[in-house]
C-alpha cells in the first residue's frame, strides 16, 4: 500500500467510496455525492490523500477548514473513508498517520472530527492516532437515509498538536 496525494486522476474512484459511506448510513450526513468540483473545492489542497495498493484507491482522507474567519485558521476537521473491501488493512491508520504529519507541517495545531457513534472503528483508529473525545453533540441532525429522517448524535474528537503552539 502507498499513500499519496490527492490528485483529480483520482477523483472517480475516490467519489465512489464517498458514495459507500454515505450508503453506509453511519459515515456522513451526506445524501448524495457531490461533483468532484465541488469535492475538491471544500478540502484544503496541502493536506488530501489516498491510499493506493496497485491497481486501486482503497481509502482517501482530507481535512476542511472549520472555518474562513482567521483565528481558526490552524484548525481542521478531518474526513476520512476507507473501501468497505479495504478496511480493517491498515489504510485507515496510514492515511490518518499522513494527515496528522502534514497537518502539524502545515501549521494546524488542531484536528477535529466528528463521527456517528455507531462507527466505533472509526473512534477507535482516531483515539489510537491521539484524539480524545471532546464530548457528544446530541441530536445534531437530522439525518435523511433509507427513507426515514432521525435524529442523529455525533460523537466530538480533537487532536491538538505538540510540535505546533
Amino acid at each position: 500500500m502507498e499513500i499519496t496525494r490527492m490528485l483529480p486522476e483520482h477523483a472517480d474512484e475516490v467519489l465512489a467510496i464517498f458514495q459507500a459511506g454515505i450508503d453506509s448510513g453511519n459515515a456522513t450526513f451526506e445524501t448524495t455525492c457531490p461533483a468532484w468540483e465541488k469535492f475538491s473545492a471544500g478540502k484544503l489542497a496541502d493536506h488530501r490523500f489516498v491510499a493506493r495498493d496497485a491497481d486501486r484507491v482503497l481509502g482517501w482522507a482530507a481535512l476542511s477548514p472549520i472555518s474562513d474567519r482567521p483565528v481558526y485558521a490552524g484548525v481542521a476537521e478531518v474526513s476520512i473513508y476507507i473501501h468497505p473491501e479495504a478496511q480493517g488493512r491498515g489504510a485507515g491508520r496510514a492515511l490518518l498517520g499522513a494527515l496528522i504529519d502534514s497537518s502539524e507541517r502545515g501549521g494546524l495545531w488542531t484536528l477535529q472530527a466528528g463521527i456517528f457513534p455507531e462507527n466505533a472503528a472509526s473512534i477507535r483508529l482516531h483515539e489510537s492516532l491521539g484524539f480524545r473525545l471532546v464530548g457528544v453533540r446530541e441530536h445534531l441532525g437530522r439525518h435523511d437515509f433509507g427513507g426515514r429522517s432521525v435524529w442523529r448524535d455525533v460523537v466530538l474528537l480533537e487532536r491538538r498538536s505538540d510540535i505546533v503552539v
